[in-house]
């Protein structure tokens, strides 16, 4: 057993105690989650490789909805294609507050639908009814990958403005 002081700390400690395959792996993905603009990569790729969780299919997916579900609302002119915003912004509303609002209820959907994949039928006690759960894939194969789960407990972390949707929620 290792003694604490001398057990490997941090990113290149860590690396040092796994197989030349599985550090080449670290390494590579490290770098993907880098060129993808994730604010820890190396948190990433630990996680994707020291604890076997499909933190690439995770982190992409998040990404996508903050992207084109809740971020695209601020694109110009996006919002003028609602019909009630554009009625609420003839009308004199702020375009920020509209878009805001927009943000806001995409990120409320987006949380919900993820918490009924990471949750199936949780306001329901009875076991018969099927339930569902989103797996990792490549796309070479049909096989389910890993399980992913929790990722409604993610959604505000994911906020690539490294706000935590703070703008949306306060």
């Amino acid at each position: 057993m290792t003694s604490a002081s001398s057990a490997p700390s941090g990113w290149t400690g860590w690396l040092e105690t796994l197989s030349e395959a599985d550090r080449a792996r670290a390494l590579a993905l490290r770098d993907r989650f880098a060129a993808l603009g994730a604010e820890y990569p190396e948190e990433e790729a630990r996680l994707e490789v020291g604890e076997d969780i499909p933190q690439l299919a995770r982190f992409l997916l998040l990404r996508h909805i903050w992207e084109y579900a809740i971020n695209s609302l601020e694109r110009p002119g996006e919002i003028d294609g609602i019909a009630a915003a554009r009625r609420l912004l003839d009308a004199g509303a702020d375009r920020a507050d509209v878009v805001t609002l927009a943000r806001r209820a995409a990120c409320d959907a987006a949380f919900a639908v993820l918490y009924a994949l990471d949750v199936p039928n949780h306001d329901l006690d009875d076991d018969s009814l099927p339930a569902w759960s989103l797996r990792e894939t490549t796309g070479d194969t049909e096989e389910p990958g890993r399980h992913m789960d929790d990722l409604h407990a993610e959604l505000l972390s994911a906020d690539p403005s490294g706000r935590q949707a703070e703008d949306l929620l306060f």
